[in-house]
């Protein structure tokens, strides 16, 4: 039971009153249990003491020093001004000087012992220390050791001093109101410390060991219910529901091998034996395909899809963009031209009396692969026996979008794809709930790439390069981050770099526009133009970063690449030489790019492995909305970090599976708390991550 007093408002706590708690409510701190878990972003450790004959300008320290004398005035702009001569031991002079805080006058006086922190400055004559931390020593006594300070997220109007005396006052009364949701077998295995130490420790730390203890107790426990919710929705997944049985017997394998006419990798194979024996199963499959770009994944999709329709189900794709769902359908549609099977094109452009035949076939079971966008999921589709749901391009849909097609009536299983390389710490978290296959071996005769990063003076050059590329018959890609451009920015706009080029370097050439802003339509017009020839040059914002197969487009220039993350430039690399010729990509940094913008450059043209630029991106930009996962559906993450926090993580998913291994329903009464919050937490999300 939550006690009232946590439950309280938060101005009503000492230190607080109307006007900051206005201040917090901005920072989502409305309850005293809201301030209790605003949890400091980092520490400020205090330097150690130091003897005025050791002072050095413009540094951080501290220093034990008696007063001699005050002095306050009002500046010219109106700010009060409170100055303390100290005598510093060692015999040096300090002046401490602090703006607009009156109130230290009481507090100080001549011959007053203390320690002073801050940063040290020379004015000539002396030195001086403006708006200093202060501890006041009684009597002879050696001063205390200095505790780190902690750092809080802050808002307009509102102090780090403010908000460390308000943790001051209320934390020592608050924490131990706070229940203990982890048994003490949980924190033992986990190695943390109770819930009311770890509060106090956290926010008044003595050392900074207590307070990086207090971090990995909030941490640990965050991503152990997070690892239990996962695990607890995946069982009751795999118990409640099942999927049609789509064993891949000896004959059916053979015959669907006979029919793709490829020589499959390693990986290809290894991917193929996972996906059989997940549909010869009832628990439905719920797989993540990952591959890098280029690596083959449609031809192990194109298996899944036979080996359900073999069984006499239904397969149904789902891709983003209505040219990507067209490739699909063509592509299915060679392979398959000498057999039975049935395939179906249904997109939400196509004729109301063409749509309606589709919808009819789908319901009569006249149909057995239908690939189709966002179509898929109005709400007169209806299959006459689902088997299988293949989600290319995965993170370019919600989680809503993705399980439209699970119902109560059909539980078919579940492949979803992916292009873009996923670090293992994200797979673990917003694709925890997947089983992962992974394709990083490329099939046999795929072109090179050669990549290059270059700056705006080269681009005369480069233009004329693709130029004679052009004049060879092949196609180029022209990307840059902007639509239109804004007031005053040097930054390329798809816009400006079309009109530029038309009237330019290619005004010879058909120069196409593709970018957000233009209708479904207008895009579909362009992109058929481009994967026909039509266009030689399409410049375009990143929409193309997933979409179109043209094998003929072997050239591509990036504007200001600087500001595209890692895995994107790869998305878009692998756009070109998908063919026979060799591909030439070439990212353009803006003028002035950075020390960071450059190492991510270098990166990107040092590594075609996927894989490994995905890591990086990571590292270098943290989780953030990496591979779309705000649409993940879960609740971001408040203290822990996938990155920095790679190694709890494991911990966490070892420590719920030992749980759940013992108490799959976290029925014991000590677990009870802890089901509690995972259910509160994410018990309405996670309804869903069964798909992803």
């Amino acid at each position: 039971m939550v006690s009232s007093k946590l439950l309280e408002s938060v101005q009503f706590l000492p230190g607080i009153g109307p006007l900051r708690a206005k201040l917090l409510a901005k920072l989502g701190v409305y309850r005293a249990v809201d301030l209790l878990f605003f949890f400091p972003r980092s520490y400020e450790e205090v330097p150690p003491l130091e003897s005025s004959d050791a002072f050095s300008d413009n540094t951080r320290v501290s220093f034990i020093g008696t007063v001699q004398e005050l002095d306050e005035r009002v500046t010219q702009s109106g700010k009060h001004m409170l100055g303390c001569l100290v005598i510093a031991d060692g015999g040096s002079a300090v002046r401490l000087v602090w703006f607009n805080q009156p109130f230290r006058k009481s507090d100080l006086r001549s011959g007053l012992r203390l320690v002073a922190t801050g940063v040290l400055r020379s004015t000539g004559l002396h030195w001086e220390m403006t708006q200093p931390q202060i501890t006041v020593i009684d009597g002879d006594e050696s001063p205390a050791p200095q505790k780190p300070l902690p750092v809080y997220s802050l808002t307009e109007g509102l102090k780090q001093s403010a908000t460390r005396n308000m943790m001051r006052l209320s934390v020592p009364a608050l924490a131990g109101l706070v229940e203990e949701v982890l048994p003490e077998a949980v924190r033992e295995r986990l190695d943390v410390p109770p819930v009311d130490i770890a509060l106090r420790d956290i926010h008044l730390p003595h050392c900074l060991d207590d307070a990086l203890r207090a971090q990995r107790r909030f941490k640990t426990q965050e991503l152990l219910v997070l690892q239990l919710a996962i695990a607890m929705q995946r069982s009751q997944r795999e118990q409640s529901a099942k999927s049609p049985r789509c064993e891949p017997t000896g004959k059916i394998h053979a015959r669907i091998l006979s029919r793709l006419r490829f020589t499959l990798t390693g990986d290809q194979q290894n991917a193929i034996a996972d996906i059989g024996r997940d549909m010869a199963a009832e628990v439905p499959m719920n797989r993540l395909l990952q591959g890098d770009v280029g690596s083959g994944k449609t031809v192990v999709a194109q298996y899944a899809m036979l080996l359900c329709v073999a069984h006499g189900f239904q397969a149904a794709l789902m891709a983003p963009t209505e040219v990507l769902a067209r490739q699909h359908a063509d592509t299915l549609e060679r392979s398959l031209a000498s057999s039975r099977v049935r395939v179906a094109l249904l997109i939400g452009s196509m004729p109301r009396r063409q749509r309606q035949e589709i919808i009819d076939q789908l319901a009569a079971g006249e149909i057995d692969l239908v690939v189709g966008t966002q179509a898929l999921l109005a709400e007169d589709v209806e299959f006459r026996s689902l088997g299988l749901v293949i989600v290319d391009e995965q993170h370019k849909f919600g989680v809503m979008q993705r399980a439209q097609l699970r119902t109560e009536f059909s539980q078919p299983h579940y492949l979803v794809l992916s292009a873009t390389p996923i670090p293992r710490t994200i797979a673990m978290t917003v694709f925890g709930d997947l089983d992962v296959s992974t394709i990083r071996q490329k099939p046999p005769g795929r072109s090179a790439v050669h990549t290059y990063v270059a700056s705006p003076p080269s681009l005369d050059s480069w233009w004329k390069f693709v130029d004679d590329q052009l004049k060879l018959g092949r196609q180029a890609y022209v990307i840059a981050p902007r639509v239109s451009a804004a007031d005053g920015s040097e930054i390329a706009s798809a816009e400006g770099i079309h009109q530029q080029l038309s009237g330019g370097p290619f005004s010879r050439r058909h120069v196409g526009l593709l970018h957000g802003r233009l209708t479904s339509e207008e895009k579909e017009a362009v992109l058929g133009d481009f994967a026909r020839g039509d266009v030689e040059v399409l410049v375009a914002t990143t929409v193309v970063e997933v979409g179109i197969d043209v094998p003929n487009a072997t050239v591509m220039t990036i504007l200001d690449a600087n500001l595209l993350g890692l895995s994107q430039l790869h998305q878009l690399r692998g756009r070109i030489s998908r063919g026979s010729h060799p591909g030439f990509v070439c990212a353009i940094a803006s003028a002035g790019c950075d020390g960071t913008d450059n190492k991510r450059l270098q990166a990107f043209e040092k590594s075609d492995d996927g894989f490994e630029l995905a890591e990086m991106d990571l590292q270098m930009r943290g989780p953030g909305d990496l591979l779309g996962t705000s649409q993940s559906g879960l609740p971001a993450l408040r203290i822990a970090n996938l990155v920095e926090d790679a190694s709890l993580l494991e911990l966490a998913r070892d420590v719920a599976g030992e749980i759940l291994e013992d108490d799959p329903s976290l029925s014991h009464p000590v677990l009870q708390k802890l089901l509690k919050q995972t259910r509160t937490r994410y018990g309405k999300a996670m309804q869903l991550s069964d798909v992803g």
